[in-house]
């Protein structure tokens, strides 16, 4: 990006730190020449400091906002109440271009509640320390609401946090997704179940795609069917006695092809609420695809524990997702 000098003139940083290199190489007859100096000086002390000055100010006041997914009311709303209102929560970090990275997150609770503390505000509050911009997700639930309402608050969620990339100072081609439970297995159908927008739409926010470029996915439900699913959100979220067809459709393992995002993956052994074979299976099926994916199944841990920083042993999985997504780029500009 260039930098705006007030004679109207610009230079980049790469320019400036070129004229920089110029300033030592000029000679005696140079130096003697005060005019030649003087503007070749001022111009490199112009551009150097004007490429060290930050684009944008730091966030050391900023509060979390909340804002409805549909300003005029969300798609097949069944009331204008809280439970009918999906929204989306913005949790900036200081300085949201360390990163240029963005997560949305799904909180977890089977598809009839939202654990929005332990897999919400704490996790996002994690993301902001490495400089990433991070959104909440509030969607509608069961047994009130059903397939497809669930994926639709997902991806119009997606495709907000997209839109709002240059007013937050994140890249638009940087947005991941993290789901936790219930939670994982609505980001996982947002992964396996997307569209790059609809060109025609009335709403711009429609018209940008609602893949995420990564995922991350903690004690997931990824499948519909026994002996791993989970009854009761497959309950909430497809109602009672869904056909198998339905069941299928909605089992993410099925659903990978190599246009999945980059996942992230963690479970436990002793989880029996909802089995780790849930990830492994979904894992399983990235490496077929080709995608690449990172999964660490720890023996020890119950469902739902969060970032559970205190167990010296399962507490290190935000070390290693971290380590992750350092690996990938996505935490340096």
């Amino acid at each position: 990006m260039s930098e705006s000098r007030r004679d109207g003139t610009s230079c980049s940083p790469r320019q400036a730190a070129l004229i920089a290199q110029d300033v030592t190489k000029c000679t005696t007859k140079d130096i003697m020449n005060l005019t030649h100096w003087t503007a070749l000086g001022l111009l490199a002390l112009a551009c150097v400091a004007q490429a060290q000055t930050p684009q944008h100010k730091l966030n050391f006041t900023a509060e979390p906002q909340t804002f409805p997914l549909w300003e005029h009311g969300a798609p097949g709303a069944l009331g204008t109440a809280d439970e009918d209102t999906p929204t989306i929560t913005v949790y900036p970090p200081l300085d949201a271009t360390r990163s240029g990275t963005a997560i949305l997150i799904a909180p977890g609770g089977s598809y009839t509640m939202l654990a929005s503390n332990h897999e919400g505000r704490q996790v996002a509050n994690l993301f902001n320390g490495m400089g990433v911009t991070a959104f909440v997700l509030k969607y509608r639930l069961g047994p009130r609401y059903h397939h497809p309402i669930e994926l639709g608050d997902a991806q119009r969620a997606l495709r907000w946090v997209r839109t709002h990339a240059q007013q937050y100072g994140y890249q638009p081609d940087r947005v991941g997704l993290m789901g936790f439970s219930a939670g994982g297995h609505l980001a996982s159908t947002a992964a396996t179940h997307f569209d790059s927008g609809k060109p025609d739409a009335a709403d711009p926010i429609d018209r940008v795609s609602c893949r995420p470029d990564f995922l991350i996915l903690a004690y997931p439900v990824i499948t519909m069917l026994p002996p791993y699913g989970h009854e009761g959100s497959a309950e909430n979220l497809l109602g009672k006695n869904p056909g198998t067809e339905l069941r299928r459709q909605m089992s993410n393992e099925l659903n990978v092809t190599a246009q999945n995002p980059p996942t992230f993956l963690l479970s436990t052994t002793a989880d029996t609420v909802v089995p780790p074979e849930n990830s492994v299976n979904f894992y399983l099926a990235l490496r077929k695809a080709g995608v690449p994916a990172e999964m660490h199944v720890f023996e020890r841990g119950p469902h739902g524990v969060g970032l559970d920083l205190e167990d010296p042993v399962l507490g290190i999985w935000p070390t290693l997702l971290t380590n992750w997504l350092r690996e990938r780029g996505l935490l340096t500009r």
